[in-house]
């Protein structure tokens, strides 16, 4: 599908609220310092509200979900979503490998519509394999 004036609306419109200030501070926060080593890690940050990461966590976990879902119900062209808002696949990214297990254990629809986005567009496939290769290195600088 080609993207339409409304999509573009809409990309704007969400590009706009990350540049709130909390926001822009709870993506920080979240981009620099949330890099879980294992399950306990995510677990820690997603459930212990007095975790300094909880609030960020929870604020941008929420606001790519609510991005991500406009693709996955037809709002906004699904791959015009992920060339242009590709920074939510930096979380799904670091939370990837312990998706069953946050579902099964904290909640069983955490990030659906950033996975549905991931499996049904070749450029959020293609980000993500580009954010993964981030992660992997900022990873090994701290083994």
């Amino acid at each position: 599908m080609k993207p339409s004036f409304q999509d573009a609306d809409i990309v704007l419109r969400l590009y706009e609220l990350r540049r709130q200030v909390v926001m822009r501070e709870s993506r920080d926060m979240l981009n620099q310092k949330f890099l879980p080593k294992n399950f306990d890690d995510v677990k820690e940050v997603m459930t212990n509200f007095t975790n300094p990461l909880n609030r960020p966590f929870r604020q941008v976990s929420t606001y790519w979900e609510m991005a991500y879902g406009m693709a996955r119900h037809e709002i906004v062209v699904a791959d015009y979503l992920a060339e242009t808002s590709a920074e939510g696949f930096l979380l799904f990214v670091k939370i990837a490998p312990y998706l069953e297990q946050i579902r099964k254990e904290i909640s069983s629809t955490a990030f659906t519509n950033t996975e549905w986005l991931a499996n049904n567009s070749a450029v959020a496939e293609q980000r993500i394999g580009l954010m993964r290769k981030r992660i992997e290195a900022v990873m090994a600088g701290f083994k």
